[in-house]
C-alpha cells in the first residue's frame, strides 16, 4: 500500500508505510535523528493513535479513512524569519493537490484547509529544528479528510461528505505530495514574497466583513498577511491590527 511516488523529484521516494502509529511527526523526526529519513522521506499511517493538531488540540481521525502523513524537508535556504513562506507553500500545495477532487479549497490562516462553506478539510502541523544555520529540519504533518463522513466536531468535513463519492486515497496522496513539491522549489527559487499574492488569492474570508475575537468579540475585514505571517485585519472602526498565532479566533 502507497507505493513510491513516480511524479515527483525527491519528495516520497523514500515512504515508510506503517498500519498504525502513535504520531507521524514524532516517527518522522526520529528517523531523521537516526539518520534513517532524509529531505523528501515520507512517514503516512492508516490509523494515528496521538495525532496533534495546532493550538495543542488532538488531530481525530478514523482508521482508514483518511490521509495522515508527515514530509520531511530541509529548508536551510530559508532564514528563520521566513518561516511562513513555508507555511504558504505547503497551504498552496495541499490546496492545488485537491483542486481536481474539490473546487472552492481554500487556506484559513494559520493552517487549515477548508471548503468555502462547507467547513474544515484537514489541517497542516509543522514543527521547525532551528540551528545558528538557519532552518535545519521541519516536518510537515498533513491531516486530510477523505472518506470519513461522521465527525465529532461540527465544523469538519471530508472529500466524500461534499461530493457523495468515495475516492482513492492514494491518488489524491500523489495529486497533494506533487503540488507541494512544486511550491516548495518554487519558495526556494523565488522566496516567500512571491508566494504572497498567490497565498492571498486562496486566503478563507479574505476582504470579506467577519466575526472575530481578540479578547473582545468585533466585526472585521482580512487583508492579507506581513511577511512574518500575522494576519492583517481592518476593524470596523479602521484600525489595522496584525494579529501572531493565537491572539485572534475566528467566530
Amino acid at each position: 500500500m502507497y507505493k513510491i511516488l513516480a511524479n515527483t523529484l525527491f519528495l516520497g521516494k523514500d515512504l515508510l508505510y506503517l498500519p498504525e502509529c502513535h504520531s507521524t511527526n514524532d516517527v518522522a523526526l526520529q528517523k531523521y535523528k537516526n539518520k534513517e529519513a532524509s529531505e523528501g522521506s515520507i512517514i503516512i499511517t492508516d490509523r494515528q493513535t496521538a495525532g496533534r493538531g495546532q493550538r495543542g488540540n488532538r488531530w481525530d481521525s478514523d482508521a482508514q479513512q483518511n490521509l495522515t502523513f508527515s514530509i520531511v524537508l530541509t529548508p536551510f535556504f530559508l532564514d528563520p524569519r521566513q518561516q511562513f513562506g513555508l507555511n504558504m507553500a505547503v497551504a498552496l500545495g495541499i490546496r492545488a493537490g485537491l483542486a481536481p477532487f474539490l473546487s472552492d479549497v481554500l487556506v484559513k490562516w494559520p493552517n487549515d484547509i477548508v471548503h468555502a462553506t462547507a467547513g474544515k478539510l484537514g489541517g497542516i502541523l509543522i514543527e521547525n529544528t532551528i540551528s545558528h544555520r538557519g532552518i535545519e529540519l521541519s516536518i510537515i504533518g498533513i491531516g486530510l479528510n477523505i472518506n470519513q463522513t461522521g465527525f465529532a466536531h461540527p465544523n469538519a468535513t471530508s472529500l466524500a461528505s461534499i461530493t457523495g463519492a468515495v475516492w482513492d486515497k492514494e491518488e489524491v496522496l500523489a495529486s497533494v505530495v506533487t503540488q507541494l513539491e512544486k511550491f516548495y522549489l518554487l519558495l526556494k527559487k523565488e522566496g516567500g514574497r512571491q508566494l504572497q499574492p498567490l497565498y492571498f488569492s486562496h486566503l478563507f474570508r479574505l476582504g470579506k466583513l467577519s466575526s472575530y475575537d481578540d479578547g473582545e468579540k468585533f466585526l472585521g475585514t482580512i487583508l492579507g498577511t506581513t511577511e512574518e505571517g500575522k494576519l492583517v485585519i481592518k476593524k470596523q472602526d479602521g484600525a489595522l491590527h496584525a494579529y501572531a498565532f493565537k491572539e485572534v479566533r475566528f467566530l
